[in-house]
C-alpha cells in the first residue's frame, strides 16, 4: 500500500494532533473518570463540602464552590454532560485553604460530583443533583 504525500501528512497531523490530548480525555464515562483519579479506591462521604443551586435557571453559568481541608487535589464531574470532567484543582503544599469557585455549564438536569485526594491518600466524594431549567448545552 502506498500512501500519496497528502495523505502522509493527514495521517501524521491527525497522530500528533491524538498524542497532545489530555490525559483525561480518553474517559468517556463519569466512572472511567473517577476510576482514573482514585484508582479504584474507595471514597468516604465526609471531608468535601459542595455547594451549588439546587435550581439553576441558566445552564450555561451555574456557580459552584467545592473545599476540602487538607486536600492535595479535587475533581469536579457533570455526570449528565457529553465530556463528564469540568475541572480538577490542584493544591500545593504552601496553600492558605483547599477551596475553589467556579462557574461551570451543564447540559440539563443531573448530578455534580466533587472529589477529593486528601493528603493522606484517602478520597472524599460528595454530589449534589442540580436542576436546570435552560439547558446549557445546547439546549
Amino acid at each position: 500500500m502506498e500512501f500519496t504525500r497528502r495523505e502522509t501528512l493527514a495521517v501524521g497531523g491527525a497522530a500528533a494532533l491524538v498524542a497532545m490530548l489530555p490525559k483525561g480525555a480518553y474517559a468517556a464515562t463519569t466512572e472511567e473518570w473517577i476510576a482514573e483519579f482514585t484508582g479504584g479506591a474507595d471514597m468516604a462521604d465526609a471531608g468535601i463540602d459542595l455547594t451549588a443551586p439546587e435550581i439553576a435557571e441558566n445552564g450555561n453559568t451555574v456557580p459552584i464552590e467545592v473545599s476540602a481541608e487538607g486536600a492535595s487535589e479535587i475533581l469536579v464531574l457533570a455526570t449528565g454532560n457529553p465530556t463528564p470532567g469540568v475541572a480538577t484543582f490542584k493544591f500545593g503544599p504552601l496553600a492558605a485553604s483547599q477551596y475553589a469557585s467556579t462557574r461551570i455549564r451543564l447540559a440539563g438536569t443531573q448530578e455534580v460530583v466533587a472529589i477529593a485526594k486528601l493528603a493522606d491518600g484517602s478520597f472524599a466524594k460528595a454530589s449534589k443533583t442540580v436542576k436546570v431549567t435552560i439547558g446549557g448545552c445546547g439546549g
